[in-house]
């Protein structure tokens, strides 16, 4: 706060604003520290011990709050929105400090005090929103108002309610008429709060005809009227909206007051709609609002106040009912709850707090009108102009079919084929929130899943832009990133289809149809051990998945590739993201498909190498046992002798047949040695399979990424040249005679002097393969490959 505190004569005064400067300050530049550190973490202070004896200082308590307040932010750097606090955030903040002093004040001086405070803070709301002669209560919880309002009307028409309390409701049970379209567990908070069974809750149906979908059917809430009143109910208050919590709507506000009259009923407005009230103009929906028995403020989020308390705006002339139902207290902390509001209304004055709104609704205009320009895009308030909620979402009509985000199904549509597109496209919708969410953050942004239109995207400033700071130029960033992700979406949509059709014309892979996934789509490889008619999860499965999805992610291609549970099974299966250009459907599943096949065969094959491995090695030892007996029976005995042995070879020397064995490890067998020691060269034994290939995956151009359909006719030039380029290297082959002569003239004595000729070679046994490991009667012992060392 730049503000001067020399003319304040209060000394205590004059230290509360400079600690709440200092410790605002200090709050707000270690964030900023904290930002620039990068990563690094503070000091861990916020470990719970034992309280000191001595106590700590105001810089000791202030660095613990710190590290609590900001010790996580570099796990979750953008886990929430921070709220902009500016100066007249630090006025709302030092009414708390304040209203801690002042009840220090001796009673006189309090209850003038607090009386003064309660009076001008209702006066200026009254006077702001166009309320009348109204009384206010002022309460934390947003919902607290409406349920001092319910007991007020209790009393009001029940005069015994004060001395027979619900014995009197026994009789003639009261009813509370809602909105299908009201924030989400207002009615069962009345219910708890009001101690009332939940049959003393009726909830009135929107239009389903005529008018908006999210306002209440009035002509619907009469009959239902009538209905109680038939069955000896009392119908006690009704809950209109000014705004609805989903896409800001109004109610027909001056018809259902109308009716409240016509039945004796008591009428609360709320909604963010109210705010309007403080400006020039006003539509008439909204005006009607002034004219109701009570309605529910809540400036804190219009104005950007923190910790400001919302406020219920009422009228009635009966002091000592509005005391009993909690409305009105003695109490001066009761009374000074007011007291930031107080001070933020004088600190803002009349034409800030108009300004703050205008800017506001300014903002939702200015959405509302460039939104209806982009292509694809669906505004669900077109008929609410004067609206500050914008609510919006991605919609696309495919060639020869039904718009593909048509909410409501048609008569003669199968409700699994709408159930599943329904869910499809709000897949797609949640994934262009999420999108503008983390590029826009100044937007505050919401998405909401609605039960006719389905998941859309909300844009309510005035709930969020005082708070964070949100600028015309904020809107022209989010619709352009809104233009910006369009073409992601069409081209996600229209390649979908075709992913499913190759998926399912592959043989080994199966289309994996979830509707909750955003992206091209799903697929998972069948491998030779799979269990189709299993739901439970496949470790086998699950390790082939692993390896397919990091080959996939090693391509570097433009497409986003995820592994996880399939969407009725726990079978592992790779999630295909979205697509920001053409791409190459045929090329992509063949891929897939191939590397998954690769994968299986390599992981079969080291899996049985240990088992063949040693059953040949098994093998071979019981062939050499053999052929050491039979060596024995055809020398002799004697010969075996050492030295006896010597002699009697000397005399009469034995020509010894060499009968050793060699282990194909590609055919898993053994083989004789005798074609090595006859023709001094090893057979070359099975040739080992090719490494399979898809019949569709194309050689890439330089600097083309993966999965890339070709561009024909859009772009001459490039195909021009890249074809000549690919006949040059056609004709440069063919004139040095291709790879294979390449090679041999590599391998030739001209090319290497002084390196034997194949004939010499063949003499003295140069090419004997290596890969086949000799084992020699003389030396029963079976050599490992160097390939398994």
């Amino acid at each position: 706060m730049d503000v001067s505190l020399e003319k304040v004569a209060d000394p205590t005064l004059i230290e509360m604003g400079k600690n709440l400067k200092e410790a605002m300050k200090m709050l707000e530049d270690s964030q900023r520290r904290t930002e620039e550190e990068n990563g690094k973490k503070l000091t861990s202070g916020d470990i719970p011990g034992p309280l000191q004896g001595s106590g700590q200082d105001m810089v000791s308590i202030l660095q613990l709050v710190q590290n609590l307040m900001h010790g996580d932010e570099d796990e979750e750097p953008q886990s929430a929105r921070v709220q902009n606090i500016g100066e007249q955030g630090h006025i709302a903040l030092l009414g708390h400090s304040l209203g801690a002093y002042i009840s220090t004040l001796d009673k006189e001086k309090l209850r003038k005090l607090t009386t003064r405070i309660l009076s001008d803070t209702t006066l200026w709301l009254c006077r702001i929103f166009r309320y009348e002669n109204g009384c206010a209560y002022f309460h934390e919880e947003e919902r607290e108002g409406l349920a001092k309002i319910c007991r007020l009307a209790i009393h009001s028409r029940y005069e015994d309610f004060v001395v027979d309390g619900f014995n009197v409701l026994y009789n003639k049970k009261p009813v509370v008429y809602l909105s299908a379209a009201a924030r989400p567990g207002l009615g069962q908070y009345l219910c708890n709060q009001l101690g009332l069974p939940f049959p003393c809750l009726s909830r009135v149906p929107c239009n389903t005809m005529f008018g908006s979908q999210h306002q209440m059917d009035v002509a619907l809430l009469e009959k239902l009227i009538k209905d109680d009143i038939e069955r000896g109910k009392l119908p006690l208050l009704l809950v209109a909206n000014a705004g609805t919590a989903a896409v800001g709507h109004t109610d027909k506000i001056g018809r259902l007051r109308e009716l409240c009259e016509q039945y004796g009923m008591w009428l609360h407005v709320e909604g963010v709609n109210l705010a309007t009230l403080a400006l020039g103009y006003v539509p008439s929906s909204v005006l009607a609002a002034t004219k109701c028995d009570s309605m529910t403020l809540t400036p804190g989020p219009w104005l950007g106040l923190p910790a400001v308390p919302a406020v219920t705006l009422y009228k009635h002339d009966d002091p000592a009912l509005t005391l009993v139902a909690g409305l009105t207290s003695n109490k001066p902390a009761d009374k000074l709850r007011a007291l930031p509001l107080w001070l933020s209304l004088q600190y803002l004055g009349l034409d800030g707090i108009v300004e703050r709104i205008k800017h506001a609704c300014q903002l939702s205009q200015r959405l509302q009108e460039s939104l209806k320009k982009v292509n694809h895009i669906k505004i669900l308030v077109e008929d609410e102009l004067s609206s500050p909620v914008v609510v919006f979402r991605f919609f696309q009509e495919l060639p020869g079919s039904d718009p593909v985000l048509k909410a409501v199904p048609a008569p003669n549509t199968v409700p699994s084929a709408v159930s599943r597109e329904r869910r499809s496209c709000d897949a797609l919708n949640r994934w262009l929130g999420e999108q503008l969410k983390r590029l826009v953050p100044a937007g505050g942004l919401t998405i909401m899943d609605l039960e006719v239109e389905g998941v859309c995207v909300r844009f309510s400033p005035l709930a969020t832009a005082a708070g964070l700071g949100t600028r015309g130029e904020d809107v022209d960033q989010l619709v352009a990133c809104i233009q910006s992700q369009l073409p992601v979406l069409t081209c996600t949509l229209q390649l979908r289809e075709e992913f499913k059709q190759e998926v399912t014309g592959t043989a080994g892979l199966l289309y994996v149809d979830d509707p909750n996934w955003p992206g091209i789509g799903v697929v998972r490889y069948e491998h030779a051990n799979d269990d189709k008619s299993s739901l439970k999860s496949d470790p086998e499965g699950e390790k082939i998945h692993a390896g397919l999805l990091k080959k996939l992610n090693e391509l570097e291609s433009d497409l986003t590739f995820k592994m996880g549970p399939e969407y009725k099974s726990m079978k592992s299966c790779i999630y295909i993201g979205m697509a920001s250009d053409d791409v190459d459907i045929s090329q992509l599943v063949e891929t897939i498909a191939v590397t998954a096949r690769e994968i299986e065969e390599n992981s079969r094959l080291l899996e049985n190498m240990t088992e063949v491995v040693r059953k040949g090695i098994q093998e071979a030892q019981v062939q050499l046992q053999k052929a050491s007996e039979e060596r024995l029976r055809e020398e002799g005995v004697l010969r075996q002798i050492p030295v006896v042995g010597s002699v009697l070879n000397w005399f009469s020397p034995v020509q010894p047949s060499q009968k050793g064995r060699t282990f194909n490890l590609t055919a898993g067998s053994l083989e004789s040695t005798e074609h090595t020691y006859v023709y001094k060269v090893q057979g070359t034994g099975v040739t080992p399979p090719q490494t399979p290939s898809g019949s569709r995956m194309k050689q890439r151009l330089p600097g083309q990424k993966p999965f890339k359909r070709s561009l024909r006719g859009s772009d001459a030039l490039s195909e021009t040249s890249s074809v000549s380029h690919i006949e040059d290297l056609e004709k440069m082959e063919h004139l040095s005679g291709g790879p294979e002569q390449e090679a041999l003239e590599a391998n030739s004595p001209e090319q290497h002097p002084g390196a034997p000729t194949p004939q010499e070679a063949e003499q003295t046994g140069a090419f004997q393969n290596t890969a086949h490991p000799q084992v020699d009667d003389d030396h029963p012992q079976v050599e490992e490959p160097e390939s398994l060392r």
